[in-house]
């Protein structure tokens, strides 16, 4: 039986984004007397709190979804200024998203032109929603892509953190172009301690339509592997495009379970991808009344599950100490045991990353330049 999520109550607007969100993976199973409380909170909502909703949803890259349901909500109440405020937002993201797909097919196309290997990472999980900057990775040399950006595009580098030329990445600001173009070269992982999926990413892409756009996307296991790495390994939070992404990946049938286990447990990272599923599915239940089904190997392997995830600051936050922590440690003891010394001593500067970035947000009020 799944457990409840979060240790103390959600903020009222992200559980409204949560409700609105999971009602449309399976909403057959939503009650009639829930389905009207949800309308009735979502017509009687005040401008200010739907801005807080608008802020939420965006930050949690599913202003898209949340405002396509929001609307759904409205369909008896058209005239309601509250159908007008949601079709504003959509509206205003939509031509975001619409400008920002066609310069990353163009980045994609000058890559593959220049027969440089390249994928887009992360960024496209979340359509019809897109994240707030664009992930590409690529096995092409830092030297060639870098010069080829400046070249090609104009582009200017942003200044790189500790974090970032440990990982391998490099960010790009096009002219005209309100998203950075972030691109991981050749590694993957917060310290780029990720050399195995990285080494085998671009053999197993597979080329996607998104809207009137084709790009070439990582496999479905590699997906999911990159979102724990970012999720369990590296930020300690879920975004809920996270939960709708994934939810939704286990919904269709598109998981091969023992492909994910087989180059999960080879990049050493098995239990932090079952528990990131297990936390998934978790909440998923707390909202709709059912979780996902997940095989019995993967409940198996999870360390934790959605009664250790906390919402706080816009997210549901993953703990630290010790659930994370031992992630950590089993993530560096495999990396040592398969004599992966160089990447094992990446990642055991994580917890001095992490500290030196505690300590400049306190001093400073930001980390950057650190993480």
């Amino acid at each position: 039986m799944a457990k409840p999520v979060a240790k103390t109550a959600p903020h009222q607007s992200m559980t409204l984004l949560s409700r609105l969100l999971l009602k449309r993976l399976d909403e057959d199973e939503t009650s009639l007397s829930a389905m009207a409380e949800l309308k009735a909170e979502v017509r009687n909502i005040s401008r200010e709190e739907f801005d807080e909703l608008v802020g939420l949803a965006n930050s949690n890259h599913v202003i898209v979804r949340g405002m396509e349901a929001f609307l759904d909500m409205m369909q008896a109440a058209k005239d309601d200024p509250r159908a007008a405020w949601a079709q504003s937002a959509l509206t205003a993201e939509r031509a975001r998203i619409a400008t920002a797909l066609a310069f990353l097919e163009e980045v994609c196309c000058a890559f593959e032109y220049e027969k440089y290997d390249v994928a887009v990472i992360k960024s496209l999980d979340h359509w019809p929603d897109l994240g707030s900057d664009l992930d590409l990775y690529t096995n092409t040399s830092q030297e060639v892509v870098s010069k080829f950006m400046v070249r090609r595009f104009e582009a200017q580098i942003a200044p790189r953190s500790w974090g970032d030329r440990l990982a391998g990445k490099w960010n790009f600001l096009i002219p005209g172009l309100p998203e950075a173009v972030e691109i991981h070269m050749s590694r993957l992982g917060q310290t780029g301690e990720q050399v195995t999926i990285a080494s085998g990413l671009m053999q197993r892409t597979r080329r996607v339509m998104i809207g009137n756009h084709a790009f070439r996307v990582p496999s479905v296991s590699d997906r999911l592997m990159i979102s724990a790495l970012q999720r369990m390994y590296r930020h300690f939070y879920f975004r809920l495009c996270d939960i709708i992404d994934s939810a939704a990946l286990v919904e269709m049938g598109n998981i091969d379970y023992s492909d994910l286990r087989f180059s999960a447990m080879k990049a050493g990272i098995w239990e932090g991808v079952a528990t990131y599923l297990v936390i998934v599915s978790d909440y998923v239940n707390k909202y709709r009344g059912s979780g996902l089904v997940l095989p019995n190997f993967v409940h198996a392997a999870a360390r934790f599950g959605g009664d250790d995830v906390y919402y706080a600051r816009e997210f549901l936050r993953v703990p630290i100490m010790p659930q994370s922590a031992k992630l950590y440690g089993s993530q560096l003891a495999g990396l040592v045991r398969k004599l992966e010394l160089e990447n094992g001593a990446r990642l055991s500067l994580l917890p001095w990353l992490a500290t030196a970035a505690l300590v400049g947000q306190k001093v400073t009020g930001s980390d950057k330049g650190i993480w």
